[in-house]
């Protein structure tokens, strides 16, 4: 039985997908949700907005990240569940490895993460945090596939 389901969220339809999939597990098991959001601060670094100093991209990779959060938040509380909520934070660390060390540390029973499903060249050139979760997540891996675009 799931009682712990970590819920990773970048605002994107995959993510908010897989948030709508863990809703519907939290519902059916009971579980408490969690709700993670990654901020990498070394990708804010890398190619700083001209005219903003490095601790002003930090802080507004910090806001965005909460805003994010607060979205997801929102979105399961229409569901009338109360989720918890956590803003990581990492210099250079993948996001899969910042998950799954919070799926390990809460300690999660299942991770239920939203993904695009990219293959082939786009895969191999924006990587897959999803695919990296999944090969080295101490517990089960619920993948929800965004909405194949039509047309």
């Amino acid at each position: 039985m799931y009682r712990r389901i970590l819920v990773p969220v970048d605002g994107s339809a995959a993510s908010n997908r897989g948030v709508l999939e863990a809703i519907k597990l939290a519902k059916c098991t009971g579980a408490q949700l969690r709700l993670v959001h990654v901020v990498n601060e070394l990708a804010g670094l890398v190619a700083p907005t001209p005219a903003m100093y490095p601790a002003d991209v930090i802080a507004a990779l910090r806001e965005s990240g909460r805003q994010l959060l607060d979205k997801s938040v929102a979105l399961v509380r229409e569901h009338a569940l109360e989720p918890q909520d956590q803003l990581l934070e990492s210099i250079g660390t993948a996001a899969a490895t910042m998950i799954v060390s919070q799926a390990r540390e809460w300690p999660a029973d299942i991770i239920v993460l939203g993904t695009h499903g990219r293959r082939g060249l786009r895969r191999l050139v924006m990587g897959s945090d999803a695919e990296m979760v999944l090969r080295s997540a101490p517990v089960p891996v619920l993948l929800v596939r965004a909405e194949a675009e039509s047309g």
